[in-house]
């Protein structure tokens, strides 16, 4: 103990001693505490004096330029040390979203100096919490968005909606295999009879041409997308999704868009048929769905009963392609 401390190396703790006369031992010297005297010598005990010189530079820097950020420093010094290189850079950071809160642009646009988009890009967790305790905004503002860009007034990038059009006389020039932003898709006002909604990928790339026909896939849980395009209506409208709780959920919501779309290849023939292709749903849904048909309820409730199968799932893709293009020939016969 004596030969970590100061009066051996020069630094690091002090020694109080008592003396204390035993009966039987004697007089004997005792440690009575140990105190470091000095944060100079705290430092160099637990060899920090590197780390306390930087977190001073943070924590100067930041008292001139953003005070609100003192107690965050106080509370997370460990977190600022981990950025105590990049300081100046983070604070510039907050600086510009501070003079520019609702710039609008996209995060590569960004004209900061000494910083570029990856600099952000990797640090958007740390920069979002300075920039709660430094941006004024209403208290109306504070719901957190989605994303960082939408939180701080930047671009996003657009939601897009890709799909083929299945008659080569509907072409847009020699296009089919479109992907276009949400809004120009609304605009669009594609000439087609039948619109086909599917989620699968590889689906909605093999699906069969048909007339005066498009399908639109990969949306997933981003059906809402096509709520703005309004043209749709006029059209007929088919969903197909898988058979199970998840896909009748999804027809359920496309219905809340289109009142009138039709279900296609999700019914108890098609299940029933495909018998030995049947899989597993991990994490059934069993919430009330109010848009469905009676026909389609009544699959429903026996996929939620457990009635042929506990978590009976059957994906889409795992359908013949044979009866696929029976149902659809059935659709314009």
């Amino acid at each position: 103990m004596v030969d970590g401390s100061r009066i051996r190396r020069g630094f690091g703790y002090d020694i109080e001693w008592d003396e204390v006369n035993h009966r039987q031992l004697g007089r004997n010297r005792v440690p009575r505490a140990v105190c470091v005297p000095t944060e100079t010598d705290a430092l160099k005990l637990i060899s920090r004096q590197n780390q306390a010189i930087e977190f001073d530079q943070v924590l100067q820097e930041t008292k001139a330029s953003f005070p609100e950020l003192l107690q965050w420093l106080i509370r997370k010094p460990l977190v600022a040390l981990e950025s105590a290189s990049d300081w100046p850079r983070v604070l510039a950071v907050i600086a510009w979203f501070k003079a520019n809160p609702r710039s609008g642009l996209y995060l590569r646009q960004l004209d900061i100096a000494g910083v570029d988009t990856k600099f952000i890009e990797t640090r958007k967790p740390l920069l979002a919490e300075l920039l709660e305790l430094t941006l004024d905004r209403p208290a109306a503002s504070l719901a957190k968005p989605a994303t960082f860009e939408q939180a701080y007034g930047l671009r996003s990038k657009p939601p897009m909606i890709r799909f083929r059009i299945l008659d080569e006389k509907l072409a847009i020039g020699v296009l089919r295999d479109i992907a276009t932003p949400a809004p120009q898709f609304a605009s669009l006002r594609l000439a087609a009879k039948r619109i086909f909604i599917t989620e699968n990928e590889i689906n909605g790339l093999a699906f069969p041409d048909l007339p005066n026909s498009a399908v639109v896939f990969g949306l997933g849980y981003g059906l809402e997308l096509l709520a703005s395009a309004e043209w749709m209506t006029e059209c007929e409208i088919y969903y197909w999704g898988d058979i199970d709780t998840h896909g009748f959920s999804m027809l359920n919501r496309v219905r809340s868009l289109f009142p009138r779309c039709h279900s296609l290849l999700m019914d108890k023939a098609t299940l029933l048929k495909h018998r030995t292709l049947w899989g597993r749903e991990e994490v059934p849904f069993r919430g009330p769905l109010d848009r469905l048909h009676p026909c389609e309820l009544d699959v429903y409730d026996a996929l939620v009963q457990n009635r042929y199968r506990e978590n009976l799932r059957l994906e889409q893709e795992r359908l013949s392609f044979g009866h696929i293009n029976e149902a659809l020939e059935s659709l314009i016969s």
